[in-house]
């Protein structure tokens, strides 16, 4: 078993990419992308397999059962997902600092404890109910995680991270968008790819008024959601002047059109939460949603821990 010995912050150019593996098909996607995203990125990779070996010491202990043969294969197993995870990574790029590490705990709380030092956290759904890598681990690290959390599906091919098609980030007027909004800009220009920033008037759902446009025309309307996206993107642009950027904005569904696009995205970029909601929720409906039916891989943005 090895620690975090970064000891670093989130933006910090040292901050690892870290991956949580299981071993699992959905894990190795995850793999995939946080190796692609560390060599694009030159950053260092961190492989964590989760093991509750506290747990399995508290069940058997009264049973006077053989304690040291089951955590032994419970850490056997560990390190055989993580050589596997490993061969994966390197096959991606050959020099990549990579550390590896089997953490005490169980998957949700050992990846968000790692997020709040890594620079992203990468973890693997499966199948269209959102569910994931290590049961419901995929919802509670989206939710409580730091920083930005990427879910990475295997419902359709998925997209190296340095592979064709834009960035696309949703944009509402909430504070968590902005910061959505500058993760956004810089994986853009990372990749040296477009950006594309997509903008719902309402968050009343697609198709609800059956026959109405989907565009704004009313020149009020349009206005506002302008404004809104000029003061969302305010400064990003001058500090990322080689990041394209185009204009989506329609009158309702967000999490429809975010969908469409993450048939042509290569990375869609999202706040945990945005303008609807009450305090205190830690995921929104379009964020769930999007996790859940995402295309391509979904990067869930939090605020940085300061």
């Amino acid at each position: 078993m090895t620690e975090n010995q970064t000891g670093a912050d989130q933006r910090s150019p040292v901050a690892p990419i870290v991956v949580g593996t299981d071993g699992s098909e959905a894990a190795g996607l995850a793999v995939r992308w946080a190796a692609e995203a560390a060599a694009a990125s030159a950053r260092p990779l961190r492989i964590v397999h989760a093991a509750d070996l506290t747990a399995a010491h508290i069940l058997l202990d009264p049973y006077d059962l053989p304690l040291s043969s089951v955590t032994e294969a419970m850490r056997e197993f560990g390190a055989d997902c993580l050589r596997a995870a490993k061969l994966q990574a390197v096959a991606i790029d050959p020099a990549l600092d990579i550390e590896t590490a089997i953490v005490d705990g169980t998957a949700a709380p050992v990846l968000v404890e790692e997020s709040a030092t890594a620079h992203s956290t990468a973890v693997g759904a499966v199948g269209l109910g959102g569910g994931g890598l290590f049961g419901s681990t995929v919802l509670a690290v989206a939710a409580h995680g730091h920083g930005s959390v990427v879910v990475v599906r295997d419902t359709a091919p998925v997209r190296p991270s340095t592979g064709a098609g834009p960035v696309v980030v949703g944009v509402d007027d909430s504070e968590h968008s902005r910061a959505a909004v500058a993760a956004a800009f810089a994986e853009a220009d990372e990749r040296r790819t477009d950006l594309v920033v997509v903008h719902s008037w309402s968050d009343l759902r697609f198709g609800w008024f059956a026959g109405l446009p989907d565009v704004l025309t009313d020149g009020r309307a349009r206005a506002d959601a302008q404004e809104l996206i000029d003061e969302q993107l305010a400064g990003w642009q001058d500090k990322y002047p080689a990041v394209s950027v185009t204009r989506e904005t329609f009158v309702s569904g967000p999490a429809h059109h975010l969908i469409e696009w993450s048939s042509s995205a290569q990375l869609l970029v999202l706040g945990n939460r945005g303008r609807g909601g009450f305090n205190g929720l830690r995921l929104g409906s379009t964020t769930s949603a999007l996790i859940q039916c995402a295309r391509c891989p979904v990067m869930v943005v939090h605020p940085r821990i300061r």
